[in-house]
């Protein structure tokens, strides 16, 4: 048998994941522990969000990423979940599409 190959995000082929209604980008602020990040949106909210189930076996999240959340419907300003996190080169993608500010630092002022 032989290695196994480790591709990279660069390598990886994926389809851009857009938004879709009741969902926002946001960029991970924090991680608080046992699969919850703190998530400051472009809707202007800063939710605790968790990371599901499937996400959370299969992709690495670190402070910074860009990720895609789906607010609870009854803790809309508070609480989410994490459904998907972007690679760069998507989210490069996204502010090109005007999805995302150009820098994050104009989303939080």
């Amino acid at each position: 048998m032989g290695k196994r190959k480790v591709l990279t995000e660069k390598f990886l082929k994926q389809e851009l994941v857009l938004p879709s209604e009741g969902q926002c980008l946001g960029w991970v602020k924090e991680m608080v522990g046992e699969d919850k990040v703190i998530v400051s949106c472009t809707d202007g909210y800063t939710r605790l969000c968790r990371i599901k189930g499937g996400l959370r076996r299969r992709v690495w999240i670190k402070p910074g990423d860009v990720v895609l959340v789906e607010p609870w419907d009854f803790q809309y300003e508070k609480r989410g979940d994490v459904v998907w996190r972007y690679p760069e080169a998507h989210v490069e993608e996204l502010k090109r599409r005007g999805y995302l500010p150009s820098e994050e630092s104009e989303e939080l002022a």
